[in-house]
């Protein structure tokens, strides 16, 4: 390896023994345990490291352990039965216990045995080059990440600054920023992602190429954009994470549909729309109770749903239809840059397609339906949310409210005529599409009702 062709530092080996630093084993999961010691008893080094190592120092409570060996793939899966090998970019070790997947990775290199692939642009396309912890510490995105638990003496050993960086709260590249940028351009998305979970700052040099780079992220994989935007929005930092975003010049990169009508949102009842879903997921998180992503995207391509289906509906498109084509022409959009899988674009489609279904009220039979649906507590939910764009729903969000506390007795006055509510809600599905529903309500308010989403 070649520091100075790299413009990486030289490293500089700071070892903390155990009585100095506050990582204990009790904190780090049994399976990664397990893995490490193994390891170590097989005659291999075995390190604790990245984000495990950074937030356990920082008192924090990680939920993945990945471990760093000098075993490759192949050898670690001798040692495991219940290991398997997966990645062709980067070939890694899965151990499997239970629910808990343990993560082991080679220690890896630069002009070491193995194969590199680097594309014209500077992009890596495959690699999996062995090497030395020296070495493997110099290929890690930021300082924070190259810290390494030794189970072999308990001790924490920083090679490139990371300790130092955790004091600052300063998050800073290893090597040169534009040239590890265009390595792998995701890493911008995850500088903002760390600053945002971790209350750091970006170093000035690390955050100057972002915005000048940030196209770069056209050239990345979809699906691989998707587990990145899972990180941002739907780990317990969402709101920080999207307030970096737009901070750096990402935004228009990942969710360009959002951060153009953003621009337009001049009296911000938009953003506070957004805003708002993304505290409620950060507060669920938090609290420990369920999340899905078809509710937090629902919410960031509202802005192209809603204009696409008053469109639809204007040129003579039955309502039914309008959200479903608006729904699947925003999503299809959306793919071109974050590839939503399409178990989730249902669940989102059927959230948009029940929004107009609020508004009718005074026919009691489709109340009933409506509140027997599989998704009535998501759409509900995005209703209460659509207050914060439009104040004029809070009336119509409080008495479906009410109609939920009072299942079994009357349900609340609605001043409306059933021909106007119809007209208001831009009813109108096709006579079989209604027959098919109505069928399926009846059978289930016989067996029980529906279940929340």
């Amino acid at each position: 390896m070649n520091p100075e062709n790299r413009n990486f530092p030289t490293p500089e080996l700071r070892i903390v023994p155990r009585a100095a630093h506050t990582l204990s084993r009790k904190h780090i999961s049994s399976g990664a345990l397990r893995v490490l010691y193994r390891l170590h008893e097989s005659g291999y080094a075995a390190y604790l490291v990245g984000g495990a190592v950074r937030d356990l120092l920082l008192g924090g409570h990680p939920k993945d352990f990945d471990i760093a060996t000098d075993a490759t793939p192949e050898q670690v899966r001798q040692l495991f039965r219940n290991c398997r090998l997966i990645g062709r970019r980067f070939r890694l070790a899965h151990v499997v216990f239970g629910r808990e997947i343990v993560e082991v990775a080679t220690l890896r290199g630069q002009d070491g045995e193995g194969e590199r692939q680097v594309h014209d642009d500077g992009r890596i396309l495959r690699d999996n080059i062995w090497g030395s912890i020296e070495e493997d510490a110099l290929r890690r995105d930021f300082r924070v990440n190259a810290l390494y638990y030794d189970i072999s003496d308990y001790s924490v050993r920083d090679y490139v600054g990371g300790l130092e960086d955790l004091e600052q709260r300063e998050l800073h590249l290893i090597g040169e920023p534009e040239q590890r940028y265009r390595e792998d351009p995701v890493r911008m998305l995850r500088a903002a992602r760390l600053s945002a979970k971790l209350g750091f700052e970006i170093a000035d040099a690390s955050a100057a190429p972002i915005a000048e780079l940030a196209p770069l992220l056209a050239d990345v994989a979809p699906a691989r954009l998707f587990d990145e935007a899972l990180k941002l929005f739907m780990t317990g930092h969402g709101l920080a994470s999207f307030h970096q975003l737009e901070r750096y010049g990402l935004l228009r990169w990942l969710l360009p549909a959002l951060a153009a009508a953003l621009t337009r949102d001049r009296d911000g009842t938009l953003r506070r729309m957004t805003e708002r879903a993304l505290i409620n997921t950060d507060a669920r998180v938090r609290e420990d109770k369920p999340v899905t992503p078809a509710f937090t995207f629902a919410v960031l391509l509202w802005s192209e749903v809603q204009p696409e289906a008053a469109r639809l509906l204007e040129s003579g498109v039955e309502a039914s239809a309008a959200w479903h084509r608006a729904g699947q022409m925003a999503i299809a959009e959306q793919a071109q840059r974050v590839a939503i899988p399409r178990r989730f674009g249902v669940v989102m489609e059927e959230i948009w397609a029940l929004q107009p279904r609020f508004a009718v009220r005074s026919a009691r039979g489709r109340v009933q339906r409506l509140l027997a649906h599989p998704r009535f507590r998501a759409a509900y939910d995005f209703l209460l949310l659509r207050v914060e764009q439009e104040p004029a729903l809070a009336e119509l969000a409080a008495w479906w409210t009410a109609a939920q506390e009072q299942p079994g007795t009357a349900l609340p006055a609605h001043a409306a005529s059933a021909e106007q509510a119809e007209s208001d809600a831009g009813e109108g599905a096709a006579p079989t599409a209604t027959r098919r529903r109505r069928r399926g309500g009846q059978r289930k308010r016989k067996s029980g009702g529906g279940s929340d989403a």
